[in-house]
Formats: structure tokens, sequence, C-alpha cells
């Protein structure tokens, strides 16, 4: 599967769950994430660089407008940008607003994905996140794009955040079953 890169411009949110394999897969694309301003979130930003994405510091809790505005000139100038969207500390697949938000001030859709591993290892975290075993198998599953009105107001917002919500539980049990697992 190409990167994310060849669908960009894109806003694309998935699940903290699974953002070891989404980092592996779509490596060195130059993909805006949006990173804690916190001492924690520095680290992540440096490990993140290193694979080839693009720290965007800002989180839901702090900073939050300013990393939209980054993420907004990122995908005006041709970019790509995701979100964990259930980050950084939950609750775990319930989806913030942040990319609703995005695609109303920038015009571009959003498209939800989410990446299932064959026999991953599961942390006990909030998360409940997946560590790919070594040579597993991934299987990608990708929303159709979920387009956001620039006069949307806020009933409108809502009613995007929940059609985002339902696609992201859509992708997250078509693609686990690809692999006769349920998410947990």
């Amino acid at each position: 599967m190409p990167g994310l890169h060849a669908m960009s411009p894109g806003i694309y949110p998935f699940w903290h769950r699974c953002v070891l394999p989404a980092t592996w897969l779509f490596r060195n694309e130059n993909i805006g994430v949006l990173t804690s301003l916190s001492r924690d979130g520095e680290y992540i930003a440096r490990v993140i660089r290193r694979f080839g994405f693009v720290p965007v510091r800002g989180s839901s809790s702090r900073g939050g407008q300013r990393g939209l505005r980054e993420m907004d000139a990122m995908v005006k100038a041709g970019g790509a940008v995701a979100f964990t969207i259930d980050g950084p500390r939950g609750p775990r697949y319930v989806a913030k607003k942040g990319p609703v938000m995005l695609a109303r001030m920038t015009g571009i859709p959003i498209t939800v994905f989410y990446v299932a591993v064959d026999k991953p290892w599961v942390l006990r975290t909030w998360d409940r996140m997946v560590i790919p075993r070594p040579f597993s198998r991934a299987y990608v599953r990708v929303a159709k794009f979920i387009f956001v009105p620039p006069d949307a107001d806020d009933t409108a917002l809502d009613r995007h955040h929940a059609e985002m919500q339902a696609a992201l539980e859509r992708v997250t049990e078509f693609a686990e079953a690809q692999f006769s697992q349920q998410p947990n």
C-alpha cells in the first residue's frame, strides 16, 4: 500500500492503539502528527522525526489551537496530517473533534483508517496498544471521505464528528475481523 502521502493533502485520524504499526507503514512520508507540548511530547517528537514524520506541537489539552493552525498550513500546502484521535490518554475509542474542525478550516476531507495486525502482542495500557510480532501481517482499512463544509455550524460539526466516530468503529471492526480478532 502506498504511504498516506500518495493520498495527500489529507486529514487522517486513527486510534492510538495502532500507532506502532501505522508509524512503520507510513514512515518517511513527511506526514504531520500532533504531538504534546509536554516533556514526553518532546521525546516523542524526536522519535517520530527519525521515522520521517513532522511533529506538530500541541494537544487536545494544551496548545491545541496552535497545533491546528500549523496543521491547517501543512494541509493547505498539499501535505498530509494524522491524528491519534483518542490520544494521548483516552478514553479509548472516543474520537476528539480536532479533525472535524481542521476539515472545516481547510475544505480537505477526513479519511479515517485503522491498521490491524495478525497475532500482535497487546499491552495492558489504556489503549490496549498493539505491537506487531516479527514478520506479522498487517491489514489497513480506509473509510470513504468525510467532507465538512466551511460554513458548518455547531450542530453540523457534531453530526460530522459522529460520522467520523462511526467510520472509525467500522474500519476497526472490519480490519480486526481479517485476523479473527476483536479489539478490546
